[in-house]
């Protein structure tokens, strides 16, 4: 079957009653537009509503992407960030909304900034910026962004991407570890939250699954695993301060 075809059968069955994830127009247009099987290797797979493993990421499956979408809400010629672009493809959605060199992006993982860089290519938006960086550092070089989207879980917002929205802009991430909600947080921290969800955790250096590791003694790999035993995740490390937000 043709991939207009599968596109246009995706985002009717999200705009549907029985799921109801993609509301406005502009959302269900841009979806419709999109090539997803760019993003993903198998063509059906790619319009199944289904999150699933690939170059060693969790790719959202369309309804998880659709409810990001709606809640950050984007107009034409908005400044957005995406930070943990995965795959590149909700960067692709919003890229044909805002335009793509009004898009930019950064992963934590060099592997998937290149195969994001060649996805947004194939999908027709090779403009898109994509760099390899720190997530919960964001991009402050290209600073205020009216909308900034963090695709990983946190217990709280990085005080570094709080920062970095304009002053009538937002933050769109899950927040919350075991129970996580999709929350909107403004300029001024006030947060508003809308559902469950189930998303990966924000990494930091070294959790990234393409980190690299010298050869360590056995005596360093006792000490390495004791450290990790006793250490938290980047999404729980005390660095995000939600009270200082």
């Amino acid at each position: 079957m043709e991939p207009a075809i599968l596109r246009d059968d995706m985002v009717d069955s999200l705009e549907h009653e029985a799921k109801r994830v993609v509301r406005s127009e502009r959302i269900g247009l841009a979806m419709r537009e999109v090539p997803r099987h760019e993003f993903v290797e198998a063509e059906r797979a790619a319009y199944a509503d289904i999150s699933h493993q690939e170059h060693g990421t969790r790719v959202l499956s369309p309804s998880d992407a659709a409810r990001l979408l709606e809640l950050l809400d984007v107009e034409p010629e908005q400044s957005v960030l995406i930070v943990g672009v995965g795959v590149g493809y909700t960067a692709a959605v919003v890229a044909e909304i805002v335009g793509a060199r009004n898009v930019h992006a950064v992963d934590i993982t060099r592997s998937l900034v290149y195969q994001a860089r060649e996805n947004l290519a194939a999908a027709g938006h090779e403009e898109v910026l994509v760099d390899w960086r720190d997530g919960a550092e964001g991009l402050p070089e290209y600073a205020p962004y009216d909308r900034i989207l963090l695709e990983a879980a946190a217990v709280r917002p990085p005080p570094a991407l709080h920062d970095q929205p304009a002053a009538d802009g937002k933050l769109v991430m899950p927040h919350g570890t075991g129970e996580q909600r999709l929350s909107v947080v403004d300029a001024n921290g006030d947060v508003e939250e809308h559902g469950n969800a189930a998303f990966a955790p924000l990494l930091v250096e070294g959790e990234q699954a393409d980190a690299i590791e010298r050869n360590r003694t056995a005596r360093e790999d006792r000490e390495h695993a004791q450290r990790s035993a006793e250490s938290r995740h980047g999404w729980e490390r005390d660095w995000i301060d939600w009270d200082g937000v």
